[in-house]
């Protein structure tokens, strides 16, 4: 029941503003009363980063910028939430409009620019809900006028881990000036250098996960891996959204300068995945994003290497239902092949990674 409403209310926040739709989303989640977590089926949990997730499906940043809502998506069915991206100074980002949605594509494209409240009053609401369960990630990243960018990563680690399961470092943002800059060997080593000195100086140490844009040269994914596997951080997210705009859009919005997300991102990022997995060899896990609309779509991203995947665009489109219909269709798919969700992770992997066909036959 409560799916089919949220599906409705969708339905209805469609026909506003993208931007005031999502605002009236996040009030209106406000008011769902808190529901203990559901276990799920035990054929979809699973481990990865020393958590126990109890499905692989999340709801990525992005969505609950300010920290919220986790607890209204946990009870959605989400086996985990991430917040943010938050910087250690509000900021309101860009301005309007920022958001816009393709709806002839399932697309939105978003140059917020990391607007939100910053690090004290999310932390003050993440505290206020120790205790709860659940896996709630927080996804830190830099006010655009930082004079030391690496040094605002370093004060989100240590500033939310001690109410974050996990911590996203997000250098991937297309709307940030430079910020994709240090993705650049020398930068990203000195990033997750200091990232990871300031994790080890909290009380509680948290995996960290680096979250990367679609956007990469092979050659620079390389660089990527390697400083990522050096400095043995706990595993990757991929992807953000994309500058690229494919020659198959059809909305006249296309144009409109932000990140593109939605079903045109599937294909660019699952690829990115695959080529990410092959080159991680094993040494972590990693967080597939990006044009999930169903559980075929999340299937090929396990397929791809995903341990973990993540959501939020398609939510536009198809409502709060969506998680379970993706559960759902998880289940049945394991079922139907006898198989377990860790040994479908990266089986297709080399495959997609060199061009071949992303849906299994």
């Amino acid at each position: 029941m409560i799916g089919a409403l949220g599906d409705f209310a969708a339905f209805l926040m469609r026909r506003l503003d993208p931007e005031d739709a999502h605002r009236a989303a996040i009030a209106a989640l406000k008011l769902v009363p808190a529901r203990a977590l559901r276990r799920g089926d035990a054929r979809l949990a699973l481990r990865a980063f020393g958590l126990d997730f109890p499905n692989p499906i999340g709801v990525a940043a992005g969505f609950d910028k300010n920290a919220e809502v986790p607890d209204a998506m946990l009870g959605l069915g989400f086996g985990f939430a991430e917040v943010g991206t938050l910087t250690p100074l509000p900021q309101p980002g860009n301005p309007r409009p920022r958001n816009f949605r393709l709806a002839e594509d399932r697309a939105v494209i978003n140059r917020y620019g990391f607007n939100n409240d910053g690090h004290a009053r999310a932390h003050a609401r993440l505290a206020a809900r120790r205790g709860r369960g659940g896996i709630v990630g927080v996804n830190v990243g830099a006010n655009k006028d930082s004079p030391d960018r690496i040094a605002d990563y370093a004060l989100g680690v240590e500033t939310f881990a001690d109410v974050a399961s996990y911590l996203a470092i997000n250098v991937s943002s297309p709307n940030t000036p430079g910020l994709r800059d240090l993705q650049e060997p020398a930068a990203l080593d000195e990033l997750l250098s200091r990232v990871l000195e300031a994790g080890e100086r909290s009380a509680a140490r948290r995996p960290v996960l680096l979250k990367i844009a679609p956007d990469l040269s092979l050659a620079q994914l390389d660089g990527i891996v390697r400083v990522a596997r050096e400095r043995r951080i706990d595993g990757m997210i991929v992807s953000n959204t994309t500058l690229a705009r494919p020659a198959t859009l059809r909305s006249p919005l296309a144009k409109e300068s932000g990140g593109l997300s939605g079903a045109p991102l599937f294909e660019l990022s699952t690829r990115m995945l695959a080529a990410t997995f092959v080159r991680v060899e094993g040494q972590f896990p990693l967080v597939g994003v990006g044009g999930i609309d169903s559980a075929d779509t999340a299937f090929a991203k396990i397929e791809a290497g995903a341990t973990l995947v993540q959501l939020y665009s398609a939510l536009v489109f198809e409502g709060p239902g969506l998680v379970a219909r993706i559960t759902d269709g998880l289940l049945a798919r394991l079922h139907r092949e006898n198989a377990s969700l860790a040994s479908a992770v990266g089986r297709r992997a080399r495959a997609i990674a060199d061009g071949g066909a992303i849906s299994s036959p």
